[in-house]
């Protein structure tokens, strides 16, 4: 009797300097990536820098890579490329495709590695890393040279798989090739819900029942646009809470002394914040979708943001909220006040956001990367 045949699983290495050390969105949606391939049956080894302790507890395998902290930002990891004995690891693993989620110089020499051995290399784009120099003087005379880096490296990938249709539409005019395809984030409805709306948390902090309150929720550093967002928040004569950290927060608590900043906040305090919140308001301008944006519209919120990359594929102005210039402190302010001021307008377009995050499901997201994945090898099996 024929034995049948076995088929091998799926083998996928990736490479990010992102993965469990902190917890951004790049980091957080990529485990969540490896979680469900994992699930499904494929073998995924992950390579990326690691830290003393994790941030959060991590999916999958993790091959350490070399790293130090990085000069002025040491929350985040500098690595200076692949060495050998990565290197080595990585082929023994033999992996079908190579998946390259930052463009540094690890994912740079990734990128030479799979073309040497004849390894299809894919990435997600995740982050408008050219908008952030204009906001430190010292790096801004890069822009030129980085737009021209990310151009050669992306147009060397298979794949590049794109998380809006704002951020191909950037990339193209920045003269990209057109080898983009979409894959936008999920959300996690039961989690970001307006049924997590919580009296009690509200009271904790001093706020009272029918005060309206202005949320923010970001990394703080400058280029999720602080100068927008505290020179729009002095003109809201509202409760503000600011969640979130990071090396830029002691500038912000200066500048808004009136708010209450919460630091970092994760599970269901973060979802209570949503919740327990009125208006969402988020101004920057370095985003490639915006997972904010989204925890926002699932909580019920509506959303004043950048009129920019990531936002602009969100929020429906007018309808689940407003869209404003990112320079415009004052038309912040005013877009704020006016959902401040109208608790119908408030209501009506929190309950069109929450319609429109519904339509952002994890399962189909993910299963598309996996998609992704299977066209790609077997484009390279009929390919003579």
């Amino acid at each position: 009797m024929d034995q049948p045949l076995r088929v091998a699983p799926l083998r996928v290495a990736l490479v990010t300097s992102s993965y469990n050390f902190i917890a951004d969105g790049v980091a957080l949606t990529l485990n969540r990536l490896v979680g469900y391939l994992l699930a499904h049956g494929v073998e995924v080894l992950v390579f990326a820098p690691t830290a003393d302790k994790s941030a959060f507890p991590h999916q999958g395998t993790v091959v350490s890579v070399p790293s130090r902290p990085l000069p002025v930002r040491p929350e985040y990891r500098l690595v200076l490329g692949m060495p050998a004995g990565v290197k080595q690891q990585l082929l023994a693993f033999k992996p079908d495709i190579i998946h390259i989620a930052v463009p540094d110089l690890l994912g740079r020499a990734a990128l030479k590695l799979a073309r040497a051995h004849g390894i299809p290399a894919v990435a997600t784009y995740h982050t408008r890393y050219e908008t952030y120099l204009k906001h430190y003087w010292y790096l801004a005379w890069l822009e030129g040279w980085l737009k021209r880096y990310l151009r050669d490296f992306y147009a060397a990938c298979r794949e590049v798989y794109v998380p809006s249709e704002s951020t191909r539409a950037a990339l193209l005019a920045d003269g990209l090739r057109d080898n983009l395809r979409p894959w936008p984030r999920g959300i996690d409805t039961q989690r970001f819900t307006p049924d997590k709306r919580s009296d009690a948390w509200r009271s904790r902090l001093g706020i009272g029942a029918d005060e309206t309150v202005i949320l923010h929720v970001s990394r703080l550093v400058r280029e999720k646009r602080l100068d927008t967002l505290t020179g729009a928040l002095k003109q809201v004569p509202h409760r503000m809470v600011i969640v979130g950290d990071g090396p830029d927060r002691a500038l912000a608590e200066r500048e808004l002394p009136g708010a209450i900043f919460l630091g970092f906040q994760g599970g269901e305090d973060l979802a209570a914040a949503y919740a327990s919140s009125d208006i969402f308001i988020f101004p920057s301008d370095s985003e490639s979708f915006g997972n904010v944006t989204l925890e926002a519209m699932a909580s019920g919120l509506p959303c004043v943001c950048a009129d920019a990359t990531g936002s602009r594929s969100l929020v429906v102005e007018g309808e689940t909220g407003f869209l404003v210039h990112a320079d415009s402190a004052d038309g912040f302010a005013t877009a704020v006040n006016r959902l401040a001021d109208n608790p119908d307008l408030r209501r009506r377009m929190g309950q069109a956001g929450r319609k429109r995050a519904l339509t952002f499901g994890w399962d189909e997201t993910l299963g598309r990367m996996l998609g992704y994945y299977r066209a790609v090898l077997s484009e390279k099996k009929t390919t003579p």
